[in-house]
């Protein structure tokens, strides 16, 4: 093992609060040769703006694709959760008939009824943006994300396919190591492979 980190995805050009432990290992004759650096953090955190809107990540708006849809009633209340907001933000009667039994638990459960902002990074995308726990509102929109929103929020390129149903869809693209973050690891290992070459 020659390098043991956490990464936080908002650091390399993902706009999405996601943090995965990478571990760099080598073969041990090799161990004493090798010079690994983690990947240098780009200079700028990347919004929701920035994955679905034309900009610095993307040449244009993000493209039309197939989403899941809410129940009537769990769109209604969500129409009234204002952008960067959760179940907080809605008035007592509500927050008790949306949380049910879990309103009266303790712990935050700040992903409940959750809208997300165009300002602030995407909580962290899970296998399905409707679930209830780890809900991933659309921040103007009251629907869950579309799979292209998805896929852009990872940093893949908008000619990614993915395969099957829309669950599996979501599920390729919650279950990815987002793609900047990948291209970061990969070039800090290039890196270190070109510094063992030249030894």
């Amino acid at each position: 093992m020659v390098n043991a980190k956490v990464l936080k995805a908002i650091f390399y050009q993902v706009p999405q609060k996601r943090e995965r432990l990478i571990l760099i290992a080598i073969r041990k004759d090799l161990v004493d040769l090798i010079e690994y650096a983690s990947p240098s953090p780009y200079h700028k955190v990347m919004t929701m703006r920035d994955a679905l809107k034309a900009g610095e990540l993307f040449e244009t708006d993000v493209p039309t694709s197939d989403c899941q849809k809410y129940p009537k009633r769990k769109q209604e209340i969500l129409s009234l959760v204002p952008q960067g907001g959760y179940w907080r933000d809605l008035p007592e009667e509500l927050q008790k008939e949306y949380m049910q039994k879990s309103y009266y638990l303790g712990g935050g459960k700040t992903g409940m009824a959750r809208r997300l902002s165009w300002e602030e990074p995407s909580l962290t995308l899970t296998c399905s943006p409707a679930q209830k726990q780890t809900e991933r509102c659309h921040p103007e929109e009251t629907r869950p994300l579309a799979v292209r929103e998805y896929a852009r929020i990872q940093t893949f390129p908008d000619n990614w396919e993915f395969s099957g149903p829309m669950t599996a869809k979501y599920k390729q693209i919650g279950n990815a190591v987002p793609v900047n973050l990948s291209y970061a690891i990969g070039r800090s290992l290039v890196r270190a492979l070109n510094s063992l070459e030249n030894k």
